[in-house]
């Protein structure tokens, strides 16, 4: 194969516009250079490629089978460059992200809203999944960000953006009214039937050891996949729900739901946007996490 790829290039014009001239007008070079180029090209391919025509110049036949096969590729290297040039310009591109169905819902679902309007052209693709396994997918690259919640194992392997404090509460319903507004201790919880979260996930076990430090294990009546469905739960008074405190606002507002009073404090935590320092971000990626970024600085989640 010829090295010099750059005789291909001189071979693509001359045959295309049949003219030598023409080509080195095209490739800003002079006619000789094109002419010389193309003689490189024929010996080191053993084979003639041109020859004179009345108008120009002419391809042979085995110039004709060449030239079709460097079009095709030519033409193709002009259409990257397009496409290359409209993800710089974000016409079109991808983002991935992880989230849970919490950081979803009162984090990211507006965000995209926002990013979305600004760039239609993007493919956004979420994959739905706690925290942990959100940062394995992060790790393994499949995703450009995280939107997690902390406590987070392992944090120092990537950079992370505090975005939006969270709240963990406990909440019930009428057949538990004699325990509101009254000040209660932690260990009163293993005394009633708890509506927790299945698996493994930021939640469940931040409350696990939260309570554990306070020297209470608790044994849920009812384990979930969703905190939507602990709400759901709750508001049938199945159970003292656990959840972050926005899945069950609206029915704390209306007096569906009551949250429950401790002695002690617990302590907030945070949702986070979560990326792979190691990793180079598409453009796409870099102008979402722009847009993280302006909105944190803002403060437009306390508004």
């Amino acid at each position: 194969m010829v090295e010099n790829l750059e005789y291909y290039k001189v071979f693509y014009f001359a045959a295309k516009y049949g003219s030598l001239t023409t080509a080195a007008v095209e490739l800003s070079i002079s006619q000789p250079a094109v002419s010389q180029a193309l003689k490189q090209l024929e010996n080191g391919l053993g084979v003639k490629l041109f020859v004179r025509a009345s108008k120009g110049i002419k391809l042979t036949p085995e110039g004709g089978v060449l030239y079709e096969h460097v079009k095709a590729g030519y033409e193709q290297m002009e259409l990257g460059e397009k496409k290359l040039s409209s993800m710089l310009q974000l016409d079109f591109g991808e983002l991935k992200i992880g989230a849970s169905d919490m950081t979803l819902k009162y984090y990211l679902l507006p965000l995209l809203e926002s990013f979305h309007e600004k760039f239609p052209g993007i493919k956004v693709t979420v994959t739905n999944a706690p925290t942990p396994a959100t940062l394995n997918l992060l790790k393994e690259r499949k995703i450009d960000f995280g939107v997690i919640s902390t406590p987070i194992d392992k944090a120092q392997e990537f950079d992370i953006i505090p975005v939006k404090e969270i709240e963990d509460v406990f909440v019930a319903g009428r057949k538990f009214i004699q325990y509101k507004n009254h000040m209660l201790d932690f260990q009163e919880l293993e005394k009633l039937p708890i509506i927790s979260l299945e698996g493994n996930t930021s939640t469940k076990s931040y409350m696990d050891a939260f309570l554990k430090k306070n020297n209470v294990e608790l044994h849920p009546e009812f384990e979930l996949a969703t905190s939507d469905m602990i709400v759901q739960f709750a508001l049938r008074s199945l159970g003292v729900g656990c959840v972050v405190r926005d899945f069950a606002a609206d029915y704390l507002e209306n007096g569906r739901l009551f949250e429950l009073r401790f002695n002690k404090i617990i302590p907030k935590r945070q949702i986070c946007v979560a990326a792979d320092t190691k990793t180079a971000l598409s453009r796409a990626a870099e102008e979402f996490l722009s847009m993280v970024k302006k909105k944190e600085s803002r403060g437009l989640d306390n508004d």
